[in-house]
């Protein structure tokens, strides 16, 4: 596992005309996107980053030899990885997890029924999203990654259990809108609050 590749970031933009690029960072902090040693593109060549500061969505960085936007904008979609072996061990007790180290885990309901396996994670600003592949199908579903619709984790069976997403009503009305809230907010807004 130690030789595995972790994806880090990647070059989202050019930003502005002197060659930085713009950094959508996967750390938990941004920046900490140079923390871990060298980070490598898609095809194991080294990639320095000389991080400028914040942006909307991502950090801004120099790379050496990177002095124009035509440039930078070649660099685009290039992905940020680092070896799996420098990423600290995440301590047993907490419930932290390496998105990596869930993709492709067994999803069960809790009554041990096959579900799919998860297929990537995702965070577009309201918490991580678990993108699960329902069975043999293409057909993918989001859920959101929080202890109400993942009440488990069990990484040392390669798996998770999720709540059935198919049966998230709470109240027991069969169609889902007798609360007398017309604009329909509340109702779905219960699957993002952790």
């Amino acid at each position: 596992m130690a030789d595995e590749r972790l994806l880090l970031g990647e070059i989202v933009a050019a930003h502005g005309i002197k060659g930085l690029v713009k950094i959508r960072s996967f750390t938990e902090a941004p920046e900490d996107i140079i923390a871990y040693g060298s980070l490598r593109d898609g095809t194991g060549k080294v990639v320095e980053l000389s991080l400028r500061g914040p942006t909307k969505g991502g950090i801004l960085a120099a790379v050496p030899g990177i002095g124009n936007r035509n440039d930078a904008e070649n660099l685009r979609g290039t992905k940020l990885y680092v070896e799996r072996g420098v990423l600290p061990e995440l301590p047993a007790e907490e419930d932290e997890y390496y998105h990596a180290d869930l993709i492709g885990l067994a999803v069960e309901l809790p009554d041990g029924t096959a579900f799919g396996r998860i297929k990537a994670m995702h965070d577009f600003g309201a918490g991580d999203l678990l993108e699960i592949q329902l069975g043999a199908s293409n057909e993918t579903i989001m859920v959101p990654f929080d202890r109400e619709a993942v009440p488990q984790v069990d990484m040392a069976n390669g798996r998770i259990v999720i709540n059935d997403p198919g049966n998230d009503d709470d109240d027991g009305d069969d169609d889902g809108d007798d609360d007398g809230d017309d604009d329909g907010e509340e109702d779905g807004d219960h699957a993002r609050n952790k």
